[in-house]
């Protein structure tokens, strides 16, 4: 979220070259997913990720997270075939 503050903006796949996490770029798609469920970055075009005004209070230390819903892997990826496979938690319901 720092990074997109200080940038304007920012994609998986920028955020993985750009800042070297050693995170993949599908691990960090997964935590940009998450964080747009809690409200705190908006997708503007495709992959790309901007801060919401959430986000910005947030950041600035004027907006408490806890009081936020936490973020469930069946709530945040809702198509089935979409759930990281390593999220041991994720309870997905099917459809019929």
């Amino acid at each position: 979220m720092e990074f997109i503050r200080s940038e304007g903006w920012a994609s998986p796949r920028l955020l993985e070259s750009e800042r070297g996490f050693s995170a993949s770029e599908s691990r960090i798609r997964e935590r940009c997913m998450c964080l747009h469920y809690a409200g705190f970055i908006e997708p503007i075009h495709g992959d790309m990720y901007d801060l919401t005004s959430e986000g910005i209070l947030y950041l600035k230390g004027d907006l408490d997270a806890e009081h936020y819903p936490e973020p469930k892997p069946s709530k945040v990826f809702k198509d089935r075939f979409a759930t990281p496979s390593n999220w041991s938690h994720a309870s997905v319901k099917p459809y019929w």
